[in-house]
């Protein structure tokens, strides 16, 4: 009598199982999906991989090889005055001395009674150079530009609108002055007008321009250079007024060559 319902007793049972078995699969299949995965490593552009610090070998990597610095020209221009202040330069202390100051790029010698000047500090030549500056006169009748320079260690000026504000020259040479030496010559200079002063002392010469007009020519060879008491505090090399208001800019020095020291005459034409 129970044998006929034997099937629908496993059958349920059975079913029951099937089920379980499903449910577990759909339980578990989620539960792994779930799980954190391995991110794999990218690169971005904001993140650019980082160059190696070392050499395959181990070492470190050479240095790019730094370019040699240009010799410097011996014989090029080489400015005495930065256009600011007066360093490099002093003020001597003739008693009397007007002010002096920088101005616009300007040195200014103020008015004196009766001098004003300032002498450099640094090392200079003594022989085969040439010195150059612009300067003006702004006040005053006299001398507004004259400037003290060695030859060799004898010392000597070179005189800009002395005597009445007209005279041009070397003092002095053999004991006589800019105005009346074998130098001697008359400008009649107009204030607030810069002129360009160029001084050239070799072995066997001292010349000397205004402008583009040479004011000075003499062979060295002998003649005695000195200078006036009153100008002693520019030694070795400095530029001073008498009585008058003066300005200069751009004071340059510079050695002159081998080639050019050959080129200039020994003797004067007339010897």
């Amino acid at each position: 009598m129970s044998r006929p319902y034997l099937p629908r007793l496993l059958c349920p049972a059975a079913a029951w199982c099937l089920l379980a078995v499903v449910l577990n699969l759909s339980v578990t299949a989620p539960a792994l999906a779930d799980e954190p995965q391995p991110e794999a490593a990218t690169t971005t552009e904001a993140d650019p991989p980082k160059p190696a610090d070392t050499k395959p070998n181990g070492d470190k990597p050479e240095k790019p090889a730094e370019k040699p610095e240009k010799p410097k020209d011996l014989f090029a221009w080489r400015p005495l005055f930065d256009g600011k202040t007066l360093k490099g330069w002093k003020v001597p202390e003739f008693g009397g001395e007007g002010e002096v100051k920088v101005k616009k790029g300007v040195i200014v010698l103020g008015l004196g009674d009766p001098m004003t000047g300032i002498t450099y500090e640094g090392e200079l030549p003594k022989v085969n150079y040439e010195f150059r500056m612009e300067a003006r006169r702004t006040m005053g009748i006299d001398f507004f530009a004259t400037t003290t320079f060695p030859y060799g260690d004898s010392p000597c000026s070179f005189v800009v609108g002395g005597w009445a504000g007209t005279v041009v020259g070397l003092s002095c040479v053999d004991w006589y002055d800019a105005s009346d030496n074998i130098t001697t010559k008359f400008i009649a200079f107009k204030d607030k007008q810069w002129y360009r002063i160029r001084i050239r002392v070799s072995e066997q010469r001292i010349e000397a321009w205004i402008d583009d007009e040479k004011m000075v020519d003499l062979a060295t060879k002998g003649h005695k250079f000195t200078i006036r008491d009153e100008v002693d505090l520019c030694q070795p090399f400095g530029i001073c007024t008498y009585c008058t208001e003066g300005q200069i800019r751009k004071p340059e020095i510079r050695l002159l060559k081998p080639e050019e020291v050959a080129e200039i005459p020994v003797r004067d034409r007339w010897d």
